[in-house]
């Protein structure tokens, strides 16, 4: 059976549909020799190049999807190729025999906390898919403290440069000194966007660290740099968290009818 060449791929773990579709307008996936193209169908049965280095793609089967935690600690990057030469994530997981992981959401250089990989391109893009209202929970450290007004205003929702943001939750969680502890919750992952909504209100963030990703809470116990394999009752409420149907394909044909 064929399908669209950035589900087939993504689903084998070789990147994201964002990232195949990429790589397919970079002219840098080829099908039988000539270049690939959006939407093309393919099987198993296909020559698949990608980056110059051939790919082997097996029949689909059932198969469970992997998804492992990493701790991440500051100073590692969440992509594989770095003009600086700065450290990623990706050196410091289990290797694989097929596939790659591909990273369910990202957190910036100066934020630890919790990142999830999978072996499934579908389950990682539903999980990051707006539509599918994952809840991130970071414990965020400020200088200073906020007031009720701020606290009601970063609740309300902040205009930033690109676009309207909120905490659907702020809790205080006390300190000492100068600096003041937070829990916050937000329900998309845009590009530092916990560390800009406080900046809105004039505090700068000295601390911050991802505690949840939708219903799976970092474990107390684990250390930073550490990772390990999620339980099957734990991948599979991330499985009923991302139930959300958010196939590109299936969206487009609801518009169109």
């Amino acid at each position: 059976m064929t399908e669209r060449i950035q589900k087939v791929l993504a689903n084998a773990g070789h990147g994201s549909r964002r990232e195949i579709e990429s790589l397919i307008r970079d002219g840098k996936i080829t099908v039988n020799g000539k270049l690939a193209v959006l939407g093309q169908q393919i099987d198993h049965k296909d020559r698949i190049v990608i980056n110059s280095r051939q790919i082997r793609l097996h029949q689909q089967r059932e198969s469970k999807p992997k998804v492992i935690a990493y701790y991440k600690p500051t100073g590692e990057i969440c992509t594989r190729k770095d003009e600086k030469g700065r450290n990623n994530v990706f050196k410091n997981l289990p290797g694989l025999r097929d596939g790659r992981w591909i990273n369910i959401g990202r957190l910036d250089m100066n934020t630890t906390g919790l990142l999830l990989f999978t072996t499934d391109g579908s389950l990682a893009n539903k999980l990051m898919h707006p539509s599918s209202q994952i809840e991130r929970e970071y414990a965020v450290r400020i200088f200073g403290r906020a007031d009720k007004a701020q606290m009601q205003a970063l609740r309300d929702g902040v205009e930033l440069e690109d676009g309207m943001a909120k905490f659907t939750d702020i809790v205080d969680s006390g300190g000492e000194g100068a600096n003041h502890w937070y829990h916050v919750v937000i329900m998309e992952g845009r590009n530092r966007e916990v560390r800009r909504l406080w900046e809105s209100q004039g505090f700068k963030v000295t601390r911050l660290i991802r505690t949840r990703f939708g219903p799976y809470i970092l474990p107390r116990k684990k250390r930073v740099g550490q990772h390990w394999r999620l339980e099957e009752d734990e991948i599979k409420a991330l499985l009923e968290a991302a139930s959300v149907n958010t196939d590109p394909d299936t969206d487009t044909k609801k518009r169109r009818r």
